[in-house]
Formats: C-alpha cells, sequence, structure tokens
C-alpha cells in the first residue's frame, strides 16, 4: 500500500506553504506528493493569497525536493492546449530526474473558467477533448526521437510535429485516469491509463467502478491487474477526540462527516478502515486529501504511527 500526500492549495496557499509541505512529506517517507489543478477555491472563504498554478509550483518541487515523486489529481484538459502541456510536464519530468505523474480530467467546476476566461464546453465536448489529449500527449511523448508526430481530430490538429522534448521517463509519466462515468471513463482508462482514482466516495462505489475497469481492460485485451486502483479521501487524525476535533474544525468539516466517508479517527481506526478499504476494493495507493498545508504534525503523525502497521 503506498501512501501519497494530496494537497489543494487553491484553498489558500503560496508556494512556500507547498514546498514545506512537500519537505515534510518527504522527510516522512510518503510515496508521493499530489496537488489539485483549480484555479478557484471551492469551499467558502477569501483564498488569499490566491491560486498557484499547478505545472508551474511542480517545476519549482522539481528542483527544491529530491526524491518524492510529483503530480496532479488532475489537470483539467479545458485548461491548457495538448501539445503545450505535453511539453510542460516533459520538461518538469527532465527537471525533477523522471519523478512525475501525470493525471488528467475533462474538468469540471465551472466557477473558476467564467473566473478567469476560460471556455466550458458541455461535458460531451470536454471528454472528447480529453480522450483527444490522452491520445496526443502519450503519442507525442512515444514518437521516437527523429521522427514526428501528426494528429487529425475534431478539437485538435497536429501536423509534423518534432514531438520534443521527452521526458526523462522512458514511455512518459505514468498516467492517472479517474472519475465515476459508467461508459467513457473506463474505456479511457483502459486504453491509457497506468492507474485509476476514484475521489471521495464508499467503498461500494468503488468496487463497482474498478469492475466496470476491469471489464473494459478485459475487452480490449488487457490484464486488469496490471492497472492498480487508487481513492483520494480526506485525511483527519489526531492522537485524541479533542485533536481530531480540532483538526476537523480547522479545516471546516465534520467529525462524524469525516469518519463516515474520509480517513478520519486515531491511528488505529484508521489503520482498520485503510484495511478494510483494499480487502473490500483492491486498492494499492492512497491519496491522504491534506487540507491545512500549515499542520505538518498531521503528516508527521501518520508516518510514524500508521505507516508502519501497513
Amino acid at each position: 500500500m503506498r501512501l501519497r500526500i494530496f494537497t489543494d492549495p487553491h484553498q489558500g496557499a503560496t508556494y512556500d506553504d507547498v514546498l514545506r509541505a512537500a519537505r515534510c512529506a518527504e522527510a516522512a517517507g510518503y510515496d508521493a506528493f499530489f496537488r489539485s489543478d483549480h484555479y478557484l477555491r471551492i469551499t467558502p472563504g477569501d483564498g488569499l493569497p490566491g491560486p498557484t498554478d499547478a505545472w508551474i509550483t511542480l517545476a519549482g518541487l522539481a528542483r527544491d525536493t529530491a526524491t518524492i515523486r510529483l503530480g496532479t489529481l488532475v489537470t483539467a484538459a479545458t485548461f491548457r492546449h495538448p501539445g503545450p502541456l505535453a511539453i510542460a510536464v516533459a520538461q518538469v519530468d527532465q527537471m525533477s530526474g523522471g519523478r512525475v505523474e501525470f493525471g488528467l480530467g475533462t474538468g469540471w467546476f465551472e466557477a473558476e473558467h467564467a473566473a478567469y476566461g476560460i471556455p466550458f464546453p458541455d461535458l460531451g465536448e470536454r471528454f472528447d477533448r480529453f480522450a483527444e489529449q490522452l491520445e496526443i500527449i502519450t503519442g507525442l511523448w512515444r514518437t521516437p526521437v527523429g521522427q514526428s508526430y501528426s494528429f487529425q481530430g475534431k478539437h485538435y490538429t497536429l501536423t509534423d510535429s518534432p514531438a520534443l522534448p521527452k521526458p526523462l521517463q522512458p514511455t512518459g509519466p505514468p498516467v492517472l485516469v479517474g472519475g465515476g462515468g459508467r461508459r467513457r471513463t473506463p474505456a479511457l482508462a483502459a486504453r491509457f491509463a497506468d492507474e485509476f482514482n476514484l475521489p471521495f466516495v464508499d467503498q461500494d462505489t468503488a468496487s463497482a467502478q474498478f469492475a466496470r475497469v476491469d471489464e473494459a481492460c478485459a475487452a480490449i485485451g488487457r490484464d486488469p491487474l496490471g492497472l492498480p486502483k487508487s481513492v483520494a479521501l480526506v485525511l483527519c487524525v489526531g492522537r485524541t477526540e479533542a485533536e481530531i476535533a480540532r483538526r476537523a474544525e480547522a479545516i471546516g468539516r465534520d467529525v462524524g462527516e469525516l469518519r463516515a466517508v474520509g480517513l478520519a479517527g486515531t491511528p488505529n481506526e484508521v489503520v482498520d478502515l485503510v484495511g478494510r478499504w483494499r480487502e473490500r476494493t483492491g486498492i494499492s495507493r492512497l491519496y491522504l486529501e491534506t487540507l491545512d498545508l500549515h499542520d505538518l504534525d498531521h503528516l508527521e503523525l501518520v508516518a510514524a504511527d500508521i505507516v508502519p502497521q501497513l
């Protein structure tokens, strides 16, 4: 079981805040440090000092950390054109020494698009663009040096691209695909994903969607066991009930709700819950959504009291 830290800097954090958390996670031995890709606070609040760009942040972390893997959960296909995005991710992979993982999704938060002048087409078109971006980006990365790449789609056309630069990882950064769509999402995961992720769902929902992904893999002759499954859950762990309550209050959440739908409780409670998740769903990676980036003791507590039991 790999435990990964997942952060939401758009809720209100500077690059220095993110860097401190990433270095803490690295020192504590976590497998990876991920961030969301959003430009607007989702929950109530002012979001000060304002958003930071996901890939600019990861470029900084690529040079300011040494060993921890880095990625997005997930980049919105609506935010960037696929060619420049492939260049940016490849460059950050080189800058990190080959530590990048690339999560890509359709984009869903309409308000942030309106706030920053980004077109927000209907869901069908967003899925079409998402599918084309997956094909283009992986195609650019995997085109042999010295050869060119072309693509003709409904939304994007590339003509004789040199398909440069290349990521440091030979076939490109691992690609994460996720979501609850019953048809197109499993099919795209089966074709393109190196990991399938579901955020903030219960065990029954996850099991059902994982089964659809396995069926989609089998339909194209891919071994379902070769596609790792993961979930992201809100983290709220404390040594005492008072500490759990304090951490829940700091992120504006209710302890009872977090115990029901997140990873909340004492270390022993959370160890038991992770065990039930693994037994019920077969996940091998778990993203711990850490909403208070200033509470580094939270990360250290999990690393000291939960990780050794897993």
